[in-house]
Parts: C-alpha cells; sequence; structure tokens
C-alpha cells in the first residue's frame, strides 16, 4: 500500500478499506469492529439507528448472537473524497438451522483520520437451503483465493 486508508481515497485505497471491513465484519468481535468508527458514529443499519461505540458494540453483539456461522463478502462499489460505497452478501443461519443469505448496500462517510462517521445499510434477507450456499470457508477472513461477489454471480 502506498497511501495510508484516509481521505481523499484512490481506488487502491478504497479497495483495501473496503477489504478491511470485511475482514473485521468476519472477525465477529465486536470490540474490535467498533474501534473504526468514531466515538459518535451514526449508523442506520435495517430501523436500528445505532450512534457511537457502545451501542454498536451492542447491536453487533445481538447480531452475531442471532446470524449464526456468519461469512461476510464485501465488494468496492464506487468512491469519492471521503466517501465509500459497498454492496455485500453474507450467508448465515439461525438458531434452527435455517439458511439465509443476506444481500445489501452500504455507504459510508469518514473523517480525516479514516474513522467511519457514518454507516448507512440497507439489508434484505433471502431464505436459502444448505445446498445454496455458496460461502465455504473456515469461520474469521475470508480466504484471499476465495471468489469474491462478482465472481460468484452475486
Amino acid at each position: 500500500m502506498t497511501h495510508p486508508l484516509v481521505p481523499p481515497f484512490t481506488e487502491e485505497t478504497a479497495r483495501a478499506k473496503v477489504r478491511m471491513a470485511e475482514d473485521g465484519w468476519n472477525s465477529r468481535d465486536p470490540e474490535r469492529v467498533a474501534l473504526v468508527y468514531t466515538p459518535d458514529s451514526l449508523w442506520r443499519n435495517r430501523a436500528e439507528f445505532p450512534r457511537g461505540r457502545d451501542e454498536i458494540i451492542a447491536f453487533l453483539r445481538r447480531k452475531w448472537s442471532h446470524e449464526i456461522e456468519y461469512r461476510l463478502i464485501k465488494e468496492l462499489w464506487a468512491h469519492d473524497g471521503n466517501r465509500i460505497a459497498v454492496r455485500f452478501a453474507y450467508e448465515w443461519h439461525d438458531d434452527s438451522g435455517n439458511w439465509f443469505r443476506s444481500y445489501g448496500n452500504e455507504n459510508w462517510m469518514f473523517d480525516d483520520a479514516g474513522l467511519m462517521e457514518r454507516r448507512f445499510a440497507s439489508i434484505n434477507d433471502m431464505p436459502i437451503s444448505a445446498e445454496a450456499r455458496k460461502f465455504f470457508w473456515p469461520l474469521g477472513r475470508r480466504p484471499d483465493d476465495h471468489p469474491g461477489l462478482s465472481e460468484l454471480g452475486l
């Protein structure tokens, strides 16, 4: 990486920022994930509006206690200045073993230090069979050789 991951983003730094976000969320570690947001970060995630790191941590704890075996892939959609837009999909199952693929888009805005000030997410869940799953890797970071969304036809 030749540039720090702070605005204004280049194609290279925006792609790296997206991959770092994916890696963080795939860790399923709410405290780790919350550190990349400003202390007063504002979110819209479906019908919830967490504000600040404490609410983000509580939100992520609830999310990952419900979304079991969560695996996420993010892909850069666009970037400009201090903003990045991504599309994503993740697979998970509930406590009854029902599988889902959740699709969505996020709009991100960063402060000068590269911390995310705003995160607006729109997400839809689609029930899938276990046989329809596409995200196969051990829990945690997606391996570099695992296909991304475009390669998977998503």
